[in-house]
């Protein structure tokens, strides 16, 4: 797409957080970007928010990432559960529970992904791509730029006591999530004055009916009130323009519905566009 030329040069980064498929409404983002004929310099993505910070980064249209995200997200990549697992809760000690604990199967997730991405590296996008994931042994926000998309994606991805933990150059990581579901402070460090920030709150559980459900609740109340704190600390502590986007959702969205992926672009879209009259003239002024 082309720049839209400023009379001071902008660095324009856009950071997509965890949301699971509500992530998907940074391709409505991207649609309201291209349209206006506005690139970005560097993307950085969070959890769900990862795989959609790399089909831009990779160079895919929006047409071609609601496709992509269509075939990848679905309610099956969770339903074969570990067989292992739950013997594990009940006899930790004979069959050996650790770090690796996971109670689905994550094979089709990793033959997805490498159908998606192939070999594809971090360090080849055609977009400088930062994707982010929490150091399982010490709770470290890790900053992934370099090694193979695969293994950064389901680092990223890896959802406490659903996916086990992935190692990737020695570190095990786990959700990105959990050290901070909306990372404006990688853009920052990377040197971009005008961030785009795409976050989502997470649903809280309509019934605690199980222990996952309970998990989920005790889950969203710390990630939600950590993407508040972190927010309000780089508004207030950086001089970086932080630009909000945060879609709207009037229908209830869970973690695989992707059958309303068509509705969050749309919402996302929708956010992106209450926010482009301030952009563009941010980016024209150079104020």
């Amino acid at each position: 797409m082309g720049r839209l030329m400023a009379k001071e040069q902008k660095k324009v980064a856009l950071v997509i957080g965890s949301g699971s498929v509500k992530c998907a409404a940074a391709i409505g983002l991207h649609k309201a970007l291209v349209r206006e004929g506005i690139d970005v310099e560097m993307v950085v993505g969070c959890s769900g928010g990862a795989l959609y910070a790399a089909f831009i980064a990779l160079g895919h249209s929006p047409e071609e990432s609601q496709e992509l995200s269509m075939r990848l997200w679905t309610r099956d990549v969770t339903a074969k559960h570990s067989s292992r697992s739950p013997w594990q809760i009940l006899m930790p000690r004979l069959f050996g529970f650790n770090e690796n604990f996971g109670t689905v199967d994550d094979t089709l997730v990793m033959e997805r992904f490498r159908a998606a991405f192939g070999n594809r590296r971090l360090e080849e996008t055609k977009i400088p791509l930062y994707v982010t994931a929490t150091d399982f042994e010490c709770g470290d926000q890790v900053v992934l730029t370099q090694g193979k998309l695969v293994d950064a994606l389901r680092g990223s991805i890896a959802i406490p006591y659903i996916f086990k933990a992935h190692r990737v150059d020695g570190k095990l990581l786990v959700d990105g999530y959990l050290s901070d579901p909306m990372p404006v402070g990688v853009a920052i460090r990377e040197g971009a004055n005008v961030i785009l920030a795409m976050g989502f709150e997470s649903p809280f559980q309509e019934n605690i009916d199980s222990l996952m459900r309970y998990t989920f609740q005790v889950s969203s109340i710390m990630s939600n009130n950590l993407l508040k704190s972190n927010f309000a600390f780089h508004q207030l502590a950086h001089h970086s323009e932080v630009i909000p986007i945060l879609p709207k959702f009037n229908q209830r969205i869970r973690l695989f519905d992707t059958d309303k992926i068509p509705y969050i672009i749309e919402e996302g879209k929708r956010a992106a566009e209450e926010q482009m009259p301030y952009l563009k003239k941010l980016l024209e002024t150079g104020s």
